[in-house]
């Protein structure tokens, strides 16, 4: 079965990290882009970070200099590495597939998504 399983949210204080994690299967990961893509409570959906098959990477403005997304293409997982959390980054988090090795194309593939809260 074609999936996407994100996990390693939870409740943090401002200021602090979390690692998510998503573990693809069903499909060869090293050949397709992938991307962390958000959805805080009553917002529209938002891209945090992509990476192509090559591990070219890109953040959104917002998550420069505090995320980090990496894969390791031998596991099939990918990850976003998040520091320096703000209570705005309160969200469920998805890990999606693009359509190709281009994070250029479409997405066509969505988790289940794991919830981060930031809260003191």
């Amino acid at each position: 079965e074609v999936q996407l399983q994100a996990s390693g949210g939870g409740v943090v204080q401002p200021g602090g990290s979390l690692r998510l994690s998503c573990a693809a299967s069903g499909f060869i990961f090293s050949d397709f882009a992938m991307s962390w893509v958000r959805k805080a409570p009553g917002q529209e959906f938002e891209l945090v970070s992509q990476i192509d098959s090559g591990g070219t990477t890109k953040n959104q403005p917002f998550a420069e200099g505090r995320s980090t997304i990496s894969r390791d293409n031998a596991k099939n997982m990918l990850y976003l590495q998040m520091n320096n959390l703000r209570f705005e980054d309160t969200a469920v988090y998805y890990c999606t597939r693009y359509s190709t090795s281009s994070y250029y194309s479409l997405r066509d593939l969505w988790g289940q998504g794991t919830l981060v809260t930031v809260s003191s």
